[in-house]
Formats: structure tokens, C-alpha cells, sequence
């Protein structure tokens, strides 16, 4: 494969090249289902990436990237079946391999995968045909089927320099401003200007309280039994949680403003009894809601309801449907003057970003998943546009999950963690969470991210 003119343009001393890539999966099932977009879901599938890369003095150093395949929310399909989105990613991991492992030009991760996206792209497209899909493959689930590959450059390139991934997106390491990957608004600045170089200490933990998940034991039919916690009081009490996740339906009024009513009543008597004054919720329609009048009128019926619940409420995931261009009529300004409106599934690239921003999004949401130097983009545009900022799991157990707390570690703006594989996953997080205390098991409300910065991306000391 040619090497873009851009790197013979603006070699370095620190650059790296790709001298070996392999993968693997794992498969774990759910101690419980998670539902979301319509869907329930009981079992991920991991990819784990190992990628040598090799420096221009000769070095060598080994990366690791690791993501959940994500079929469900990457590809939703009523045409396809669970076992087919996820084989249509398989076969398009198989074709990045080779793609990635030809491409022998030393640069920096962010050129790199800059340089290759183009080929990621026609590789779902000839996915889609060998596969006779019905539907496209989507750029999202392109982006989520690449991320362990781009996590495993990130901490290859890392551990060769013996510094962790945040601490080189300076000029020292990085060829290009971004304005080469984002627009001409960008020049001059680099990524180090829209990342700490070290993790904040701790950050609270957003627990997920989802659509199928009992809030009391009066919901439950019969007990998993495993000894974590099945309720909402148990959780609140096992991790001193005070932000919750609410996911909602978005197709029935009534049940989503009773649903937040009906959290708001139970996690209430629990804080009270442990003397907490304030906790915080997130609502997730995952793009369930079928226009904007209908999340105004769900956040107003709850704040008739309870103005102290309406109050707690810090944000708005997704609300409506991913495909912002086929909806260009349903924007948010009404609803992001009430919270911050966020997109999730919509964010694929900084066009898409500049759209949801025409439209009323107030919010952006990163995701690990979508690749770690997408999500430094997309982090450096959306707080340069003064947005608010989130980082969400993709219910990531073990390395994922490092990755996902790393990034919101290390940008700023975001102020709490998600960490869903510890209520529906924790057997694939056997292991880790002696290697890392305080993040897979959590105690006191918070994530211990102060641990996450050693070389690389941490996920592998």
C-alpha cells in the first residue's frame, strides 16, 4: 500500500510502524439482560487485538486493544438476526487484519488510522456485498469493529516511548495540527491542549439502571442469587452510588415518566437513609423517542411529578433517531434548553458533529468503542464548541473498560465514569479487578482512575 504524501512530509524520530497484528474472541454471558433500543441482550462477544509495533531505532513493543463487538447497538437490524450482524463483523475484523498489518509506513497513531480509515470503510462496503446484507454496513459498526485495533496502536505506540497515550499527543510526537484531521478552525492546536497528561484521581460512578432491571425485590421473580446486588437499593448500598443512568423506552409516555418517578422514589428512601443530599440522574431514550415534543413533554410530566427528580436530571442521551440527516426537521433547541441534550449513536464524525450542533445538540457523548483517536477528535471539537461532554461504556468488561475509564479520565470536561460490565458482566471481569482496585469493584461512588497511567493505554501493566 502507498504511503499518504503526508507522512513522507512530516517524519519523526518518534514515529512507529506496524510489524505484526493478531486477534482473538471470547464470549461471556450476561448474569442478567440489559435492554436497550428495543432490544434485550444477554451475551458479548469480546475482540482482543495484540499489535507489535516496532520504532524507527528498532525497538519493539507489544499493544493490546480489546472491545466488545457490539452488534446490537452498533448494527441494529430488523432484516438481520443477532447472529448474523455479528457475523457480518467478524468478517469485516478479518479483513482489517490484513489491511493493518500491510500498512508499513512509520507515523504517529493518529496518522496512521487516518490514513487506513478510507480502507476500513470499503472493506464494510465489500462486507455488505459478500454477505448479501440487506442493509449497509454502518459506519458506526465499522468504527466499533476497528476500535481494538486503533486501542492496540494507541498502546503499542505508547509503551515504546514508556509514557502512557495521553502523554503523546504533543508537537514532540504528533505530526499534524489538528486542523489535518478536523477543520481549519483547529490550526495551531494539538491534542495535548484538550487532554490531561495525568488521570484525574477518582471520578463518580454512573450506574445504569435499566429497562428490564428490578428496582425493588417486590420485581423480582426469582433471585440470580450469585451475592451482588439484584435491586436498586442493594447497588446504591454496595457501590455508594449518587449518579444514576436511567434507561427508558421513548415509545410510551406514561411508563418512561413513571419509570424516572418510580427511581426517583426509591433511590430517594435509600440516600435518605444513608444521609446523602444530593444524587444526580442521566436519561437514555437510545433513540427510541419519535420527535423532539415527545422527550419536552416527558421532562415536563416529570417535573410535575417531582421537581426535585426534574432537577437531578444532568442530561439527555440520544433521544431520537441516529440517521440525523434523514431527520433533519426533529431538532433539539426547545428540549437542550431544558438539559443537555447529547449525541451517542449519531457521532461519527465531525460533520456529523457540526450537523447535531445545527440541530439543537447541546452534548456529545465519546465512547471508547468508536476507536480511542476518533474519540480524541471528537473530544477536542466538542470542547473547543463548548459542549457538554460525556464517556460512555459499551457495557465493557476488562481491557475495554480501561480504555473507556482512560478517556474520560483524561478529558477534562467529563465529570463521571460509566461501568456497566460489573452489574451484567462481572465474570469477564475475573482477574482485573485485583490488578486494578477500585475500578471493576467500586465501594464508594467513585472510580479509582488515579490508577490508570502507566504506559500505553494501562491495560496491560
Amino acid at each position: 500500500m502507498a504511503a499518504p504524501a503526508f507522512l513522507h512530509a512530516a517524519q519523526k524520530s518518534t514515529d512507529a510502524r506496524i510489524d505484526g497484528v493478531e486477534y482473538s474472541y471470547e464470549d461471556f454471558l450476561y448474569r442478567a439482560p440489559i435492554k436497550f433500543g428495543g432490544n434485550v441482550v444477554d451475551r458479548v462477544t469480546m475482540l482482543n487485538v495484540t499489535m507489535t509495533m516496532r520504532s524507527r531505532a528498532g525497538k519493539v513493543a507489544k499493544g493490546f486493544g480489546s472491545m466488545p463487538m457490539g452488534n446490537v447497538w452498533g448494527f441494529p437490524s430488523k432484516l438481520h438476526t443477532y447472529g448474523e450482524t455479528l457475523n457480518a463483523m467478524k468478517a469485516l475484523t478479518a479483513r482489517l487484519k490484513p489491511i493493518i498489518a500491510g500498512y508499513q509506513e512509520y507515523g504517529h497513531p493518529l496518522d496512521v488510522a487516518h490514513a487506513l480509515m478510507p480502507s476500513y470503510m470499503k472493506a464494510a462496503a465489500e462486507v455488505t456485498r459478500e454477505q448479501k446484507l440487506k442493509e449497509p454496513f454502518p459506519a458506526l459498526c465499522t468504527l466499533v469493529t476497528a476500535s481494538p485495533f486503533d486501542a492496540a496502536l494507541h498502546d503499542g505506540f505508547g509503551k515504546l516511548h514508556g509514557r502512557s497515550s495521553y502523554q503523546i499527543l504533543s508537537p514532540e510526537f504528533v505530526s499534524h495540527d489538528l486542523s489535518h484531521y478536523l477543520s481549519p478552525a483547529f490550526a495551531g492546536e494539538y491534542p495535548d491542549r484538550y487532554v490531561t497528561a495525568n488521570p484525574k484521581s477518582s471520578m463518580p460512578l454512573y450506574h445504569l439502571v435499566g429497562a428490564v432491571d428490578p428496582l425493588t425485590s417486590g420485581d423480582i421473580a426469582k433471585r440470580i442469587g450469585d451475592g451482588l446486588p439484584e435491586t436498586l437499593p442493594e447497588w446504591i448500598e454496595y457501590s455508594g452510588l449518587d449518579h444514576l443512568k436511567i434507561k427508558l423506552n421513548g415509545e410510551d409516555l406514561n411508563w418512561d415518566v413513571n419509570r424516572v418517578l418510580s427511581v426517583e422514589r426509591v433511590a430517594g428512601e435509600t440516600m435518605r437513609k444513608r444521609k446523602v443530599a444530593r444524587w444526580v440522574y442521566s436519561l437514555d431514550f437510545n433513540e427510541k423517542c419519535p420527535n423532539v415534543e415527545y422527550l419536552v413533554a416527558c421532562l415536563r410530566k416529570v417535573k410535575e411529578g417531582s421537581a426535585a427528580a426534574y432537577e437531578r436530571i444532568q442530561y439527555v442521551e440520544q433521544p431520537t433517531k441516529r440517521d440525523l440527516k434523514a431527520d433533519r426537521g426533529n431538532r433539539m433547541h426547545e428540549a437542550a434548553k431544558l438539559k443537555p441534550v447529547v449525541i451517542d449513536e449519531s457521532l461519527t464524525s465531525l460533520e456529523m458533529l457540526e450537523l447535531a450542533r445545527e440541530m439543537g445538540y447541546s452534548g456529545t457523548a465519546l465512547k471508547a468503542c468508536k476507536g480511542q483517536g476518533e474519540a480524541l477528535l471528537m473530544g477536542a471539537a466538542a470542547q473547543k464548541y463548548k459542549m457538554f461532554l460525556c464517556v460512555q461504556d459499551l457495557t465493557c468488561p476488562g481491557a475495554s473498560l480501561i480504555h473507556s475509564a482512560g478517556l474520560a479520565a483524561h478529558v477534562p470536561t467529563v465529570a463521571a465514569i460509566e461501568c456497566n460490565s460489573r452489574q451484567y458482566v462481572p465474570v469477564a471481569n475475573n482477574g482485573w479487578e485485583q490488578r486494578f482496585p477500585g475500578v471493576f469493584d467500586v465501594r464508594n461512588g467513585r472510580v479509582n482512575t488515579g490508577v490508570l497511567d502507566k504506559p500505553g493505554l494501562s491495560a496491560v501493566a
